[in-house]
């Protein structure tokens, strides 16, 4: 007697298009003699099955097992229909029965296969920049609308020759429906411009010059995936000082590209995990140790034993590395403040006197996206700076059922949207600081949307009406859902983690709007979904010209001394130190931090930092956002004893932690001599020991860090040591970073909770 057979519908929702699902589906159906069909749609993929109950329960097995290297199942819904007799399986043609839901894939590494073509003389795609497959190449960048078929994409344009039409058709050919399929016969070309637009060179001639001028020491604009770098020789410090020189870029760190995992072993000591993230097909820029002594100028990473480096990660990118044969500078091609620049001919004006020569292409990019910046603390990778082969990766969020926008902060802004139970986390975005980026800002917070072709219900910001995206969102329509700065912080790591109920959460960083209109900023909060509590905070100390003093540690020290020993005292204070300021300006200064003029009061552990770091004997001012913060970490010698202390006063219902006995004995052992590297050690073992007593005192074993001084790798390691010593668990952020770019994903958690009332 013949087996009777079943029938089932799969709906199937995350990243399943443009990802080969369609084509697996198909082999996999074939390979258990199944008949039925798959499409895709706009919640994600449909397929149908009918068979034998084996071959049933095998599919059942292997669906989402067995996925192609990209796919990700993140929701999939089941039902059991009448047997039909169906025969054959097939691949049916996309449908659109709703709004979109299918999330969009970022943009993917060149995969090993497309790697090894670009490098055989023997293939039609030898030395091609634009070679791609269903496992890897452009997604995000080239999306126009869902969706994601080639007439959607910006790869419209270029009619597929006969050749590449048979692959695209071909379901057993791994670029079956390839939405960027192309060859050097059909597909977009480069060409090497010189400064005033007229071409220099064409297609493979093109790359020949540009690696012949890098040579040379000049500074190339390469078009690549989601906008230009900058590029010059990572030895030259001849080539090096002339772009930062152009570019306005002081002392901050600037990124290296390399075409092999070797190439990068050279120039820096890398674990199992950095180079899992490395080879990964996000690609990101890593941030790694590095060896010394090291081929690299020392004007790549000023003072910075860590360099940040990334594989060349599109086909472009390898054949320019690999023909340079040594490391590349890769930073972003944008002037200060600016986003990145997409269009070749934008960027001969807003690239001018940057860069000798430009390397463009004609695939037109649909929206900016800048390289992705990871690094490995505690055996766990956090995300620094979430772009490139990230976003728009959504987060699972299903109790947000309101199509949500969320704006973010003023700083490292990059927006959310919550749809269909998912939250869709958009690009790095930058600081709202410039006409540039509020436009870059725009462009997003209308792109979004209409990519998910979401009418916007509620629109979650920052509590601060000062900054650029809460004035924004007061302007838009729909219903206004502002959000504490601190307590997004918290639910951005609560949602990351799928936590739910009350959480401990320290949220530290430079500074941001609290409740009673002082700036937080060194904050644990018993915080849920649903509302939040102070529970300890630093002890508030004036900040002498408020923004100013992120770039001038010295204010932060004048303030915290002002608030500790007066004004007399301060004044002295700094006098002893002999560090070359004013002592007139640093009277009326320190008088007007006295006085509350200009000088609003904060508790922000980053300010904190900066104080104690210059006390120290660290730097007076500061050439970007965190970087005496960051040296005072670097200059921790891990061999020494002790810690300092920080005491926990019970006043009322917030603890405050009092840094007045800590700033004394900075103080006393500097005046004795003893070194910045153990004054450092000892200042990271007394935050991490002040976290610890502070979650004995809550009482609540989930710890939520967040917030930019969790980019710290030594306090993060201290803090999750300690605390898990109490037995707590520490949670902390995976897929947004713990900085400002991860605010709007707590906003939306926080519209999900209905936490929209500032009260709370």
């Amino acid at each position: 007697m013949a087996e009777a057979e079943l029938r089932r519908r799969y709906s199937v929702g995350g990243l399943v298009q443009g990802v080969g699902f369609r084509p697996f589906v198909y082999r996999l159906a074939r390979e258990l003699g199944l008949s039925g069909s798959v499409r895709n749609t706009a919640a994600g993929a449909a397929i149908e099955v009918e068979g034998s109950h084996e071959a049933m329960s095998a599919f059942a097995m292997r669906l989402p097992s067995d996925l192609p290297p990209a796919a990700r199942i993140l929701l999939m819904e089941t039902t059991d229909l009448a047997p039909a007799g169906l025969t054959g399986f097939t691949i049916e043609a996309s449908t659109r029965d709703a709004a979109p839901s299918a999330s969009v894939l970022p943009d993917l590494a060149t995969c090993a296969e497309c790697s090894a073509e670009i490098a055989d003389r023997a293939e039609r795609r030898y030395r091609y920049p634009f070679t791609n497959c269903t496992n890897c190449g452009p997604r995000f960048t080239i999306v126009l609308r869902l969706p994601y078929d080639r007439a959607n994409t910006t790869m419209s344009g270029f009619a597929m020759c006969h050749t590449c039409r048979a692959e695209y058709e071909d379901p057993t050919d791994r670029r079956f429906h390839a939405q960027p399929i192309a060859c050097p016969r059909c597909g977009p070309q480069v060409a090497l411009w010189e400064p005033d637009g007229s071409e220099a060179a064409a297609g493979d001639d093109a790359i020949a010059g540009a690696v012949e001028a890098l040579r040379r020491g000049l500074v190339v604009a390469v078009k690549g995936l989601g906008g230009f770098h900058l590029m010059c020789d990572a030895t030259s410090c001849a080539a090096i000082g002339r772009l930062r020189s152009a570019k306005r870029r002081g002392e901050k760190p600037l990124a290296l590209m390399v075409r092999h995992l070797a190439d990068a072993n050279a120039l820096a000591d890398i674990d199992a995990t950095e180079a899992a993230a490395l080879t990964s097909p996000v690609s990101p820029i890593v941030l790694l140790r590095a060896r010394k002594p090291s081929p690299i100028s020392p004007l790549v990473a000023p003072g910075n034993p860590y360099l940040g480096v990334m594989l060349a990660y599109t086909p472009l990118h390898i054949i320019l590395t690999g023909d340079f044969c040594g490391p590349l500078v890769a930073t972003s091609g944008n002037r200060i403040d600016e986003p990145i620049c997409t269009d070749e001919r934008g960027a001969l004006d807003r690239l001018s006197g940057l860069a000798d020569l430009f390397l463009v292409h004609n695939r037109p990019i649909a929206r900016h996206v800048d390289d992705s910046i990871m690094a490995v603390m505690s055996a766990r990778e956090i995300v620094m700076r979430r772009s490139r082969g990230l976003a728009p990766l959504p987060v699972p969020m299903p109790s947000l059922s309101r199509a949500t926008l969320a704006v973010g902060a003023h700083l490292k802004n990059a927006i959310a949207l919550g749809a269909s139970g998912m939250a869709y986390t958009g690009q790095h975005i930058g600081d709202l600081d410039t006409p540039e980026s509020m436009r870059a800002f725009r462009r997003s917070v209308a792109d979004l949307p209409a990519l998910y072709e979401q009418q916007i219900e509620t629109v979650a910001c920052d509590l601060h009406p000062d900054y650029a995206s809460t004035r924004y969102a007061e302007a838009m329509s729909g219903e206004l859902a502002p959000v504490q700065h601190h307590h997004a912080h918290v639910l951005s790591c609560m949602a990351e983690n799928d936590l739910r109920g009350d959480v401990l959460g320290f949220a530290w960083d430079g500074a941001g709007m609290g409740l009673d209109g002082t700036a937080w900023g060194g904050e644990a909060l018993v915080a849920s979904e649903k509302a939040f509590a102070r529970f300890a905070a630093l002890r508030p100390f004036p900040l002498p010209g408020a923004d100013t003093a992120a770039r001038r540690p010295w204010r932060s020290a004048l303030g915290l001394l002002v608030a500790a020993v007066g004004l007399d005292g301060a004044c002295s204070a700094m006098s002893a130190l002999r560090h070359g300021l004013d002592a007139r300006q640093l009277r009326i200064v320190a008088a007007r931090a006295a006085a509350g003029a200009g000088s609003p009061l904060t508790s922000a552990m980053g300010r904190l930092f900066d104080g104690v770091s210059f006390l120290a004997g660290g730097r007076s001012a500061a050439h970007f956002e965190g970087q005496a913060a960051m040296e005072f970490e670097w200059a921790a010698d891990r061999s020494a004893t002790g810690h300092y202390d920080l005491p926990l006063e019970h006043d009322g219902p917030v603890r405050w932690i009092d840094w007045r006995p800590l700033l004394a004995a900075v103080q006393d052992d500097r005046a004795s001599g003893v070194p910045l590297g153990i004054i450092s050690m000892r200042f990271h073992r007394a935050l991490a020991d002040m976290a610890a007593r502070v979650v004995v005192a809550a009482g609540l074993r989930r710890v939520a860090v967040s917030g930019g001084c969790f980019q710290n790798r030594l306090l993060l390691e201290l803090v999750i040591a300690a605390v898990e010593a109490e037995g707590a668990t520490v949670y902390t952020q995976r897929h947004v970073p713990p900085n400002d770019g991860g605010i709007a994903l707590g906003q939306l958690y926080a519209v999900a909770g209905r936490t929209v009332d500032p009260s709370h």
